[in-house]
């Protein structure tokens, strides 16, 4: 071989290492690299509100402080008695009716107590039952009753000599029929000096509503 012959083969083989070389150096480390795809934004939930406290239920039970009233005074714990009223007009005079409160417990009363004479010794009613004084439109308070508590009422008695006979049908009561306000039940209050009238044409007596005391 001559020397032009190797140095054209050497001049060759060089040629190709520094094509060899210059790929080498273009390309990456580790091979082609894929294009990264884009990826949707994950967005965290918040997490849900925490839960309101339960609202207590209504009850009925009265606000903190205030009184509950007192229940209506029952005929079965109240006494009756009469005593001398305050005088009264010509031809008429007054008596005090006293309820006193018997029970155990408070109660209260209010308004104008239910009035009639009876007699024949058997309850049978004389005349006309009494009519409401209504002179004073305000002067019927609740009044409240503590056991052993009492209130009154003003009953002005016409005489029955005051009636023409015809009118009247004179008759010696046995006492009083007296119905508690706001009740269907009576109680009797002797009192055996009254004269009244059998009948209803003649109205002998009017009532005020109950006060407190005796």
């Amino acid at each position: 071989m001559t020397r032009s012959t190797i140095r054209s083969a050497s001049i060759v083989v060089l040629g190709i290492l520094l094509l060899a070389g210059c790929s080498a150096q273009g390309a990456e480390p580790g091979g082609p690299t894929a294009t990264p795809r884009p990826t949707a934004s994950s967005t965290a939930t918040p997490p849900p509100p925490p839960a309101a406290p339960p609202t207590a239920a209504p009850t009925d039970d009265p606000p903190s402080g205030s009184a509950a009233a007192a229940a209506r005074c029952a005929t079965s714990n109240i006494a009756g008695s009469i005593a001398a009223g305050a005088g009264g007009a010509a031809g008429s005079f007054t008596a005090s009716i006293v309820l006193t409160n018997t029970g155990a417990t408070a109660c209260d009363l209010q308004g104008w107590p239910g009035v009639s004479l009876v007699g024949g010794g058997n309850g049978t009613q004389l005349g006309a039952a009494a009519d409401f004084d209504r002179s004073d439109p305000a002067a019927h308070p609740t009044v409240h009753l503590s056991p052993g508590g009492s209130a009154s009422a003003q009953l002005t008695i016409r005489d029955a000599a005051n009636f023409p006979a015809d009118k009247c049908g004179a008759a010696q009561a046995d006492g009083l029929r007296v119905y508690p306000p706001g009740s269907k039940a009576s109680i009797f209050i002797a009192d055996p000096d009254i004269q009244g009238c059998t009948s209803s044409i003649a109205v002998l007596l009017k009532v005020t509503a109950l006060q407190p005391g005796a």
